[in-house]
């Protein structure tokens, strides 16, 4: 009977027949070589995974010829999966969605400084926990905390690695076994599901709701006031905004409050607004505002619009800082020196108002005029290459984000590239890119079935290789 007259079944199995053992594969001298870049069993394992690969294939009536099963075919897959495991799964991409801190390209970018300052301190010995003045055990804490002071005023200064460690180790400290006073118009989901109410829970605090959703007054909080009350606690809306018939207390009332009662008044400030903003067209309070208002401690994040590392500061009066760095918590919660070291170089930035060293503050004061500029520079180098693959490229105002948890209701007038292919969708094209044969990712994003680029979020020396991927992708 021919190949061709063979029934499926009989096609399968003699395909099946035909592949080589995992001990034939590695005694190939090209698969043998691949053991001195790997260790010999995770070879084996993907070895191993290559053939149930190609089982699978056969079994589920996958148009395979025997050429797959030739000796260099097969290599090649294998050399494959080893570079596939090789591979960084962390790389870098390319943000052309004009959203500025994107949570999920890694918030706040570093700058340069940061990278050669971890030259010295992350692969030499540093003086992380030293005091080369006294010749003693130092803290950690020193090359952070008298920054942070200068910059906002507070008395004193520990950082944690998140914001959300530093409300956990706060309430920890300041109200376990007590309650926290807060409303309700403030328990929010702070992101990847993880709420403020549970995050209450695993400091041991108990949760006080007062208010309701859109109103609340202070005469809430004095009315759940009880011998229990450890900790009154503002949650400020970094990332959601509620409008329409709203009330709540003004900041005066709650300090006041406080101070009558002898209790801490914590914020959860969030965004980590170190500067006034307001010129690059963002309306944000200042950490500095809240520890001049009297709050006791002031809770933020270092990679939202602080623009530095991921991290969770914790400003405020002494005696509290105090308490919650005493906190068995604070150890398990600490940074280490590269975390320190970012913050370090980005805070010093601040020091010397060069708010331009900052990439994520500099992309914050483009004006939509520079923006468009560049946009149709950029849009003019690419025309040549569009028209020859049947593209269309236009320019177009546009709205940029801020992102990250931040000003939610606030967004930054831009110029966007809008691109349409005779050969592709934009969600095919939005694909390519974002799944490229070659180079670097580029995240876009999709708007009236056009990909649209903001160059306000993409480096001026990625332009080069931006321009590359889509050439690529309209190909």
């Amino acid at each position: 009977m021919s190949e061709r007259g063979k029934s499926p079944a009989t096609n399968q199995t003699a395909l099946l027949r035909q592949l080589p053992s995992v001990d034939e594969l590695l005694s190939r001298q090209a698969v043998a070589a691949m053991a001195q870049r790997i260790e010999r069993g995770f070879l084996v394992e993907l070895v191993r995974g290559v053939l149930a690969d190609l089982r699978r294939e056969i079994v589920s009536g996958a148009a395979l010829e025997e050429s797959a099963f030739a000796g260099e075919a097969l290599e090649r897959r294998i050399a494959a999966a080893v570079e596939k495991e090789l591979a960084p799964s962390l790389r870098g991409v390319i943000n052309a969605t004009g959203v500025i801190l994107h949570t999920n390209l890694g918030r706040a970018p570093l700058s340069a400084a940061i990278v050669e300052e971890f030259r010295q301190t992350a692969t030499q010995y540093s003086n992380l926990e030293y005091d080369l003045a006294a010749g003693a055990r130092g803290k950690r804490d020193v090359h952070t905390s008298q920054l942070i002071e200068r910059l906002t005023g507070a008395e004193a200064a520990i950082v944690v690695n998140n914001c959300a460690a530093a409300v956990l180790v706060t309430l920890a400290a300041l109200a376990r076994g007590g309650e926290v006073i807060v409303s309700r118009g403030e328990l929010i989901e702070i992101g990847d599901g993880f709420r403020i109410p549970e995050i209450m829970e695993q400091s041991g605090a108990v949760l006080r709701e007062v208010g309701t959703t859109n109103r609340t007054r202070v005469a809430d909080y004095e009315n759940a006031l009880n011998e229990k009350t450890r900790v009154i606690l503002r949650v400020h809306p970094s990332n959601f905004t509620v409008s329409g018939f709203t009330e709540k207390p003004e900041v005066e009332e709650l300090i006041a409050l406080g101070q009558r009662t002898g209790l801490p008044v914590v914020e959860d400030l969030g965004s980590g607004c170190l500067v006034d903003l307001s010129v690059a067209g963002i309306q944000e309070p200042t950490v500095r505002e809240s520890v001049d208002a009297g709050f006791s401690l002031v809770l933020c994040s270092g990679d939202k619009l602080l623009g530095g590392p991921q991290a969770g500061i914790i400003a405020g009066k002494k005696e509290y800082v105090q308490k919650v760095r005493r906190h068995p918590l604070f150890r398990a919660l600490r940074v280490d020196k590269l975390t320190i070291t970012a913050m370090e170089v980005t805070l010093r930035a601040y020091l010397h108002a060069a708010w331009n060293e900052i990439p994520s503050l500099r992309m914050m004061h483009f004006t939509a005029e520079e923006i468009g500029a560049r946009t149709r520079a950029f849009r003019n180098s690419l025309l040549p290459e569009a028209s020859r693959l049947d593209a269309e490229l236009e320019t177009a105002e546009g709205r940029s984000l801020v992102g990250g948890g931040s000003t939610p209701a606030q967004s930054l007038p831009t110029h966007v590239l809008r691109i349409a292919s005779a050969r592709y969708s934009a969600s095919q094209l939005e694909e390519r890119l974002r799944v490229p044969a070659g180079g670097l990712p580029v995240i876009a994003r999709i708007e009236d079935d056009r990909l649209v680029i903001d160059l306000r979020t993409v480096f001026p020396d990625q332009e080069p290789f931006l321009a590359s991927a889509l050439a690529s992708a309209l190909r």
